[in-house]
Parts: structure tokens; sequence; C-alpha cells
């Protein structure tokens, strides 16, 4: 069983860049994604990115604006948003699987959410 533990969270104001993080209790999946869910919506993808290698994969709504990295050794994986704005505010969900996928249900663990806010 995965274990997903993200921080990172937090409440920032428009136009500012936030960090989250993501730490996996180890690596047995090979991609690790991060999906937001804002209220009374579903929960959609955001990026994901493979341990092995440097593909990545983007929700075209973050394109150019949120970049997914990782840290092998920690078995970490970083997502870094910028140019936040309130649109971005909801729950941002890590989530490890097999495969570069949109759809949730591609994804076999779940970490418990960390809430950003974009409000001024």
């Amino acid at each position: 069983q995965v274990q997903l533990v993200e921080s990172g969270g937090g409440l920032v104001q428009p136009g500012d860049s936030r960090r989250l993080s993501c730490t996996a209790s180890e690596r047995s999946t090979d991609v690790m994604g991060w999906f937001r869910q804002a209220p009374g919506k579903e929960r959609e993808f955001v990026a994901a990115i493979r341990w092995i290698g440097a593909r990545t994969g983007y929700a075209d709504s973050v394109q150019g604006r949120f970049t997914i990295s990782k840290d092998n050794a920690k078995n970490t994986v970083f997502l870094q948003m910028n140019s936040l704005k309130p649109e971005d505010t909801a729950v941002y969900y890590c989530a490890a699987g097999d495969f570069i996928r949109v759809a949730p249900k591609e994804y076999e663990y779940w970490g418990q959410g960390t809430q950003v806010t974009v409000s001024s």
C-alpha cells in the first residue's frame, strides 16, 4: 500500500506562486500525478510525471504556469504553481499510477489533499 502525503497548500493572492510537495512511502508505481477538485466540481487532472525519464503531461488550463518535477532520491514530486488565478482554488491531490492519464480512475493511490485558495 503506497502512502502519499501532500504539503504546501495555503492562501495566496492572485499572481502569486506556490509549490506543493508530495512524498510517497515507496515507488511501486511508474507515474505520479496531481489532480484538483473545486467545490461542486469533478476532480480534474493537473499534471503528471514518470519516475524514470523526463516525460510529463499537463492540463491545458495550467500549461505554461505550472511545472511538475521530482526528486527520486526522496520519493517526492513537486508542483510549482505560478501566476495563480482565483479559478485555481481547489483541493490538490497527489496520486500514483502506472501511466500518464487524465482520468482519476487510472490512478491507484491517493493522498489526502491540500487546500490551495487564491484570493485577494
